[in-house]
Formats: structure tokens, C-alpha cells, sequence
């Protein structure tokens, strides 16, 4: 699969990516805008420049594997995943429609998906293990898991945090999308996590802080924890929940609803203006 390289061509697509993933839940009349739209630079340069995928071949054994355990953030993976062609983008316009395979939560048999996920807290468990199972099989790839910063409130998370270290799996790469903002308000109010990436560090991993919707920072990243060995390692990417939308952005309301006519309307003429501007 052609990599992106081009930092200009990479914000095009987060542009693309966000009209289709707003059309989607206008069209489904329900979802989860704000986590959806934090995570577009991070899945782009995942699944455009980063990871060993084929989407031709999608069980090519020594491919890198991506689990989404913040699951409820899936409309960003299926416009992701409909891009490059795992599915018709037609199917997207299906999200959480009776009959669809695209529900609220990635489900295995969705080409590209890799496990069900949603029930938060459990997806570094599920990545540890496919890195475990590529280690003994001499694979070599990478697993790749996204998780929310609220998510990480979840003790299984930090129970998984500690295996990882204990097999040493430098195959395994943790992703936090760092929005500050879960369904109850601010992270730092329901669950205060005290000095973030200290805490991955006491726990044996390598880690690393980027501006989650800068590419030339986001890049830099993967390429320092791809150097290290002998510990997993995770990338604490600061977001903004909602980017992209000026009515939208830092918004905890929009968690978990979906933009009415008006609003993807105007959503859609930010996202215009943000691609004029990219044009110079």
C-alpha cells in the first residue's frame, strides 16, 4: 500500500476523513462526535504511513495489527478503513442502522478490524496478547492500541500495563488519545491520573508526549518508540475532543451525540474553509 508522506496531502485527508465521519452520524442520528474527531491525525498516520497493512491481503500473518479499545471512537475507523478500501465507502452511510455490520462498536468480521471492542479497559489486554502470540511465532510486526485517556481509569488497563513490561514486548505500542474529556466531564475531575506519563513509566514503559493533531509530531513519535527494546512502549498524544469543528471542540455534551442538519452544515462549511486554507 502507497505510504503518505506529504504533511499537506496527510491534512487533506483528516479533512476528508472528518466530513465522512460527520455525515455518518448526522445520517445514523446517534454516535460519539467529539472522541471520533480527536483521534483523526493519529489513525492517519497509523494506517497511512505507520503500520504494514494490505488491504488486499488481510491476513497476511506478519501484518501489523490496530486495536481500537476506546471502541465507541469507531466512526473515525470505519472512514479510515472504507478509504482504503476494506469496504465500499457507500456502507458507511449504514452506521448503527439495523442490519449493518458498522454498529457503535467495531465488531470482528468488519474487514479490518481485528477484535470487538467497547467494553473499555479490556483492548491493551487483547493487544498484549497478539504481541505475545507474534512473539513466539518469530513475526516480526507491531500492535498498535488506541485508548482513551478516561478509559484508563480502568484498572484492567493497568493490569495489562504491568505484563506488557513483563515480557519486555517492545512490539507492543500503547496510544493515548488525550482529550482531557470523558462522558462525565473532565478527566482530571472524575478520576485525576496525577503526572501522566511518569505513571506509563513506573509501570516499565517507554513514553512518549506529541501534539496529537500535529503530523510532524505525531511521526517523530512513532519513529522514537519504534527504536526501543526490550519494553513496550506508548504514545501520549494531546488532543483536542472535537477538533476540527469550532462548536464542537472542548465540548463535553457532544460525547456522545450526533450533529442535527443545521449543525453538520455548518460543520462542513468549517471544514471547507479549513481546506481553502490549506490550498493557500
Amino acid at each position: 500500500m502507497k505510504k503518505i508522506i506529504d504533511i499537506l496531502e496527510l491534512k487533506k485527508k483528516a479533512i476528508d476523513l472528518r466530513r465522512d465521519i460527520l455525515t455518518m452520524l448526522n445520517k445514523s442520528e446517534s454516535g460519539h462526535t467529539g472522541g471520533s474527531l480527536s483521534m483523526v491525525e493519529l489513525l492517519v498516520c497509523l494506517y497511512y504511513g505507520e503500520m504494514n497493512i494490505n488491504p488486499e491481503n488481510q491476513k497476511e500473518r506478519n501484518r501489523d495489527k490496530f486495536v481500537l479499545s476506546k471502541g465507541h471512537g469507531c466512526p473515525a475507523l470505519y472512514a479510515v478503513l472504507a478509504d482504503l478500501g476494506f469496504f465500499p465507502r457507500e456502507e458507511l452511510w449504514t452506521l448503527r442502522q439495523v442490519g449493518s455490520r458498522l454498529q457503535g462498536h467495531p465488531e470482528v468480521g468488519i474487514p479490518g478490524v481485528e477484535i470487538s471492542s467497547g467494553s473499555l479497559g479490556q483492548g491493551l489486554s487483547v493487544a498484549l496478547g497478539m504481541a505475545i502470540a507474534d512473539k513466539m511465532d518469530s513475526i516480526n510486526s507491531r500492535v498498535y492500541c488506541l485508548m482513551g485517556d478516561g478509559e484508563t481509569n480502568e484498572g484492567q488497563i493497568w493490569e495489562a500495563a504491568m505484563t506488557a513490561a513483563h515480557y519486555k514486548l517492545d512490539n507492543l505500542c500503547g496510544i493515548i488519545d488525550f482529550n482531557k474529556l470523558q462522558i462525565d466531564g473532565r478527566c482530571c475531575e472524575v478520576m485525576n491520573l496525577g503526572e501522566y506519563r511518569k505513571k506509563w513509566e513506573s509501570f516499565g514503559w517507554h513514553a512518549a508526549e506529541v501534539d496529537g493533531h500535529d503530523f510532524k509530531d505525531i511521526k517523530k513519535g512513532f519513529k522514537e518508540l519504534r527504536e526501543i527494546k526490550g519494553a513496550p512502549s506508548v504514545l501520549i498524544a494531546h488532543t483536542v475532543k472535537g477538533k476540527g469543528i469550532s462548536f464542537i471542540e472542548n465540548e463535553v455534551a457532544w460525547h456522545g451525540i450526533a450533529p442535527k442538519k443545521e449543525e453538520l452544515k455548518r460543520a462542513l462549511k468549517e471544514l471547507d474553509t479549513a481546506e481553502r486554507q490549506l490550498a493557500g
